[in-house]
């Protein structure tokens, strides 16, 4: 049966090329993971903030790596787009930004962020997030960026607000946690914002 509308984006919209360093400004970059990242990522994973609002762990480096070598397939099948946010001097890991949930028909995805301990509280999400937004809305083209958090994860609400991620509801027990289900706010970018 035919569509009565052509797709927002159509396949290898974005992977026609090789995943681009992006720059953030500040001395942020966005650059592919590299499978050095393992053991800098596996150290993130061991802290309790990470425990709090994430749902996965990481029982070794070697377990890392093979996120990692997902994380650059997942690129090639156009299901996710993940950076490292590193620092532009050092190369020192500093988060990871990520596109989740892409569906290039409908022209959406998600925006998914965390960032090292040493990294919190000095803008690094919000600045990694507007460089990804800025990318995939005017660069490629995509309409609607979506951001969901904890509601109770106040820092990443903030990030939301600062990156032009409006609040549209709460999604009511939407997430499981280790904690339990956890009620989360739906924020969202559309292309022209």
């Amino acid at each position: 049966m035919p569509f009565l509308i052509s797709p927002v984006l159509t396949p290898e919209a974005f992977t026609g090329h090789p995943q681009p360093t992006l720059v953030a400004g500040d001395g942020l970059l966005l650059r592919p993971w590299r499978a050095e990242d393992a053991p800098a990522v596996y150290e993130v994973f061991q802290d309790p903030v990470m425990h709090q609002w994430h749902a996965r762990t990481a029982g070794s480096e070697e377990e890392v790596g093979d996120w990692i070598r997902d994380w650059r397939q997942a690129w090639e099948e156009e299901r996710e787009a993940q950076w490292a946010v590193v620092d532009a001097d050092s190369g020192r890991l500093l988060g990871r930004v990520a596109l989740r949930e892409i569906r290039l028909g409908d022209g959406t995805a998600e925006v998914a962020y965390w960032t090292v301990p040493a990294a919190r509280g000095r803008g690094v999400a919000a600045r990694a997030t507007t460089a990804l937004a800025r990318w995939a809305l005017d660069e490629i083209g995509f309409h609607r960026l979506e951001l969901l958090h904890a509601v109770r994860n106040e820092a990443s609400c903030r990030v939301a607000s600062r990156t032009g991620f409006a609040l549209e509801g709460t999604k009511r027990s939407a997430v499981l946690h280790p904690d339990g289900w956890h009620d989360m706010h739906l924020h969202a970018r559309v292309r022209g914002d």
